[in-house]
């Protein structure tokens, strides 16, 4: 059999090409691998360069590779955070002409840390909630798009940083399963893997003196269980309020926003004694924030990074001379968000120098220098000028959080 690569854009074969694939992956050599933290895997992964990009290579058996690559591509349709899915390289022969294993190919996630490198310094059990968090939200996601993990664990996800908290990645689909709808059965036994997974990869790291004393591995384990039930349960109700009491439910569709997520279809039913409206969501979209900041800015980033700059973007408009809500007269919202990108977030973030980011990306390094000029004015008990922020930022803070950033490519 000749070599075959399937990819989903023209360009990427092109650039595979150049890549060994008469070798096992284990004895590519070094010129053309990347050195990034990888996670534990039960396959052999590599991080190696295709022109400008980081690739991900798995090599694992070619029915299973041709599947999870049309998983990760159907995760991708419906907007679902997942690794992307560049390629499958089938009908690999060594230099003997023996046959070798079939590899997937993903675009590497930027920013992205695999769970073992944030434990290389003590984690902080307000940290480990924040994980447990963003792994919940991206269940739930899951759930609601009826796709079935079969083996949810903090080794199967990236974690990135969003704005104080973290944004959830699939990495690894090859167990998963699409279906309209996924019953309570099929959801429970994904949560019951993930219990038994993150407790079990926590006393891994309890052995290896990795944890903090004060994170019991089997309360954590319990703890997915009750984020993401409550997060469900919040996501699917059905609320039942009085007759005519209609801002109740703009109120529930508030916090659902509150949340993070929109309601893009629901099913709304008098009672048939008319005292009662029942309420319920039907279909409910994550990344309402994102959207949102997407649509007045172009600037596509996490959630709560689109959060965090939302406020701000409002804090400023509030301060321009035509921002009049409602007077035709005014500047469109559009038009000042564009303004703001161009006259504050651009020059604010180009402040700090490329070479000092890091792992971050543009969003994450304002989000950041909003932190720092939020504790400079409490210490100051006054405004201070986002110039001395971030030279305050570059001097005093950056230094010290690099020495915690895992290397990442671009």
């Amino acid at each position: 059999m000749a070599l075959q690569i399937s990819a989903t854009n023209p360009e990427h074969p092109a650039l595979l090409l150049e890549l060994p694939w008469h070798l096992p992956l284990e004895e590519w050599p070094e010129e053309y691998l990347v050195p990034l933290p990888r996670g534990i895997s039960r396959h052999v992964v590599r991080y190696a360069r295709a022109g400008d990009e980081v690739i991900a290579v798995k090599e694992l058996a070619e029915r299973p590779a041709l599947r999870e690559y049309q998983l990760l591509r159907d995760l991708d349709r419906i907007g679902i955070p997942a690794v992307d899915p560049l390629a499958v390289v089938t009908g690999r022969l060594d230099a003997s002409g023996a046959p070798l294993e079939s590899v997937l190919v993903t675009r590497h996630l930027g920013g992205s840390m695999p769970y073992r490198s944030m434990f290389e310094t003590t984690m902080r059990p307000a940290t480990m909630h924040r994980l447990m968090d963003a792994l919940a939200v991206l269940l739930v996601r899951l759930h609601l798009a009826g796709f079935a993990w079969g083996d949810c664990s903090l080794s199967n996800t990236l974690f990135r940083r969003d704005a104080g908290a973290y944004a959830a990645y699939l990495v690894d689909a090859e167990t998963g399963d699409l279906h309209p709808r996924l019953s309570d059965g099929q959801r429970e036994y994904d949560l019951d893997l993930a219990r038994v997974n993150i407790s079990g990869e926590l006393l891994d790291l309890e052995a290896s003196g990795a944890l903090h004393p004060s994170v019991d591995p089997i309360e954590f384990g319990m703890e997915i269980c009750a984020r993401y039930r409550s997060l469900w349960d919040e996501l699917t109700r059905t609320s039942v309020y009085p007759a005519g009491k209609y801002h109740y439910i703009e109120r529930r569709i508030r916090r659902l926003n509150d949340l993070g997520f929109d309601v893009a279809e629901m099913q709304i039913e008098h009672a048939s004694n008319g005292d009662t409206v029942s309420f319920v969501p039907k279909v409910v979209d994550a990344g309402h924030h994102q959207r949102q900041l997407l649509r007045l800015t172009g600037l596509d980033t996490e959630e709560n990074q689109a959060r965090r700059l939302l406020n701000d973007l409002e804090s400023w408009m509030a301060t321009q001379d035509d921002y009049a809500p409602g007077d035709p007269l005014g500047a469109r919202p559009e038009v000042l968000a564009h303004r703001w990108v161009r006259e504050v977030f651009r020059p604010t973030v180009r402040a700090v120098p490329p070479e000092l980011r890091g792992a971050m990306d543009p969003a994450e390094i304002y989000h950041q220098l909003l932190e720092h000029r939020w504790y400079m004015s409490e210490r100051a008990q006054q405004d201070i000028g986002i110039e001395a922020v971030v030279e305050d930022y570059i001097t005093n803070i950056l230094p010290k959080a690099r020495k915690t950033l895992q290397p990442t490519a671009d």
